[in-house]
C-alpha cells in the first residue's frame, strides 16, 4: 500500500526484525476470545499459557530472551478457568492483573528475582461478576484502583487492596469487548458486540454516550487517544472491510474520521503512544504493523495521517506494548511492542534514525512515571488529576516502593454443616418444584395454541 507522507519527524520510525533476541518455544493460549493475550513490563513479560483445562500464564524474564524449555517457564495457575485478559499495575513492575472464565480477576505478585515452578496463591482475589471476567484494566493515574468487564454486561470498579466493589455501571446489552481509561482516568471507554462504543463515568455509575462502531459482526476494540479528548474504534465495516473510526467526546453526532484498511479477517489490535501521538495497528494473522501519526485539530482527512508499516513474514497472534519510561533513548527507541508468532516472542523497537548521539529532547518529552497523582480515597472521592512526568533524560529510574497492603479476601469454599446442607438442599428443592410448574403452564399453553391453530 502506497502511503503519501507529509513532513514530519517520525516519518522515517523503523523496526527490523530481530534475528536474536527474542523468545523461542513459547505455548500460547488457543482460546477463542479476543483478548491481546500478553502484557509486559520493564522486568517481566507475561502471557496467556496454553495449558490443560486452560487458566495459567507464562512468566518471562524481560531482561534474558532466550530458547524455552515449555516445561520449565515458571506459571502463574491460581485459576480454574482459562485466562482471558491480563495487564501490568502502571505503578508496580511485579503487580499483574488476570481475569479468567471462573467470574473472578486475580492480583499476582511477581518476586523481584523471579520464581520457579507455580504461583497458585494469589495475593487478593475480585469477586462479585456473575460470568466469565473478559477485560481488567488499571487505572492510569490512581493506584490499586482496576476496572473489570464482563459478559454479566457489567463494568466494575474496584479497590484492589481490600477486594471491595467500588463502583458498578449497567446498561451495556450485549458482551464487552474492550476497555480502556481516558488520560486522567476521570472516563472509560468500551466496544461491545451489539456494535456500540459507550463512554461511561463509573463514579457515576452510568453511560454517559453512545454511538454505533462498527456495523461487521466480528470483534472491535476501542482505545482513548492519549490527551485528546478523542477515542479510536477498529472493527469490520459493510463487505468486511477492516477500518478504524475516530470520535470526538464533543460532538458525538458523526465520527471525525473513517478508514478503510483492508479485507483481511483478522481482528485489529491498537496501541496507541501518547507522547509521539503514533497510533500502532496490530492485526491477528497479519504480518504487517501499520502506524499512523495523529494530528488533533486538523481537518477532518488529516487527523490521522499514515506513516509507514512494519512488513513480515510471521503472523501476529498477540501483541503488547511496553511503557514509554522502559524505552531505551539511547537508540532512540520511542515505542516497543512485543509481537507473539505461533511459538515466538519478537521485541520490535520502532526507533527515530538521528546523527547525533546526545538525547533527543524532541523525541522524549516528559512521561508518564511509575508514580500515582492520586491516592485511591482521592479518586473515589470524586478528584481527578494528569498523570506524574518524569523526565527520560540519562534513563528512567524506577521508585523503591514498597509493597501494597492487601486485606486478602477469603475466597476459599468453606465445608457446609449438615444443618446448613439439609437447609440448602431444601431451598434447592423448592426451586426445582417451582420451576417445573412453570415449565408445565408454558407446556400447556403451547399446546393450547397449537389446537388452536390446528382447529383454524
Amino acid at each position: 500500500m502506497a502511503f503519501k507522507v507529509r513532513a514530519s519527524k517520525y516519518r522515517h520510525v523503523f523496526a527490523n526484525e530481530p534475528n536474536k533476541g527474542f523468545w523461542d518455544g513459547v505455548k500460547l493460549t488457543k482460546s477463542a476470545w479476543d483478548s491481546n493475550w500478553v502484557t509486559a513490563s520493564s522486568k517481566w513479560v507475561c502471557m496467556a499459557w496454553d495449558t490443560a483445562g486452560g487458566g495459567a500464564v507464562g512468566v518471562l524474564n524481560a531482561k534474558n530472551p532466550t530458547k524455552l524449555e515449555p516445561t520449565q517457564v515458571p506459571l502463574i495457575a491460581g485459576h480454574k478457568g482459562a485466562v482471558l485478559d491480563l495487564e501490568f499495575d502502571p505503578f508496580s513492575d511485579n503487580l499483574l492483573a488476570t481475569c479468567s472464565e471462573d467470574c473472578t480477576a486475580k492480583i499476582w505478585n511477581i518476586p523481584d528475582d523471579g520464581f520457579k515452578g507455580q504461583i497458585t496463591e494469589s495475593v487478593q482475589t475480585l469477586k462479585g461478576h456473575k460470568r466469565k471476567v473478559g477485560c481488567v484494566k488499571w487505572h492510569p493515574v490512581a493506584q490499586n484502583v482496576l476496572a473489570t468487564a464482563a459478559q454479566d454486561y457489567e463494568v466494575v470498579v474496584w479497590d484492589v487492596e481490600t477486594g471491595d466493589q467500588k463502583f458498578k455501571a449497567e446498561g451495556h446489552t450485549a458482551i464487552i469487548q474492550s476497555l480502556d481509561w481516558n488520560y486522567n482516568g476521570s472516563l472509560l471507554v468500551s466496544n461491545a458486540k451489539d456494535k456500540m462504543a459507550r463512554v461511561v463515568d463509573p463514579r457515576q455509575q452510568s453511560i454517559v454516550h453512545s454511538v454505533e462502531s462498527h456495523v461487521g459482526v466480528k470483534g472491535g476494540r476501542a482505545i482513548w487517544l492519549g490527551k485528546n479528548d478523542l477515542f479510536l474504534t477498529v472493527g469490520f465495516g459493510k463487505n468486511a472491510m477492516r477500518e478504524f473510526k475516530i470520535f470526538d467526546l464533543k460532538n458525538m453526532s458523526q465520527e471525525l474520521v473513517c478508514t478503510n484498511l483492508d479485507t483481511s479477517a483478522g481482528i485489529i489490535m491498537p496501541f496507541y503512544d501518547e507522547d509521539s501521538d503514533l497510533l500502532f495497528l496490530a492485526g491477528k494473522g497479519d504480518g504487517a504493523i501499520r502506524y499512523y501519526e495523529i494530528v488533533p485539530g486538523s481537518p477532518a482527512a488529516q487527523i490521522a495521517e499514515p506513516v509507514s508499516a512494519f512488513k513480515s513474514n510471521d503472523p501476529t497472534a498477540a501483541a503488547c506494548c511496553l511503557p514509554r519510561r522502559s524505552c531505551d533513548v539511547n537508540v532512540n527507541e520511542i515505542i516497543r511492542l512485543y509481537k507473539v508468532t505461533k511459538n515466538r516472542v519478537l521485541p520490535l523497537q520502532f526507533q527515530v534514525p538521528r546523527k547525533s548521539d546526545l538525547f533527543q529532547d524532541d523525541l522524549f518529552p516528559d512521561c508518564r512515571g511509575d508514580e500515582p497523582a492520586l491516592s485511591k480515597e482521592a479518586w473515589f472521592g470524586g478528584e481527578n488529576a494528569t498523570p506524574k512526568l518524569k523526565s527520560l533524560a540519562g534513563g528512567f529510574q524506577a521508585k523503591q516502593g514498597g509493597a501494597a497492603n492487601f486485606k486478602k479476601v477469603d475466597d476459599t469454599e468453606k465445608e457446609l454443616t449438615p444443618a446448613q446442607l439439609k437447609k440448602e438442599n431444601e431451598t434447592l428443592n423448592k426451586r426445582v418444584a417451582y420451576l417445573e410448574a412453570e415449565i408445565a403452564k408454558k407446556d400447556a399453553h403451547i399446546a393450547d395454541l397449537e389446537a388452536k391453530l390446528a382447529a383454524k
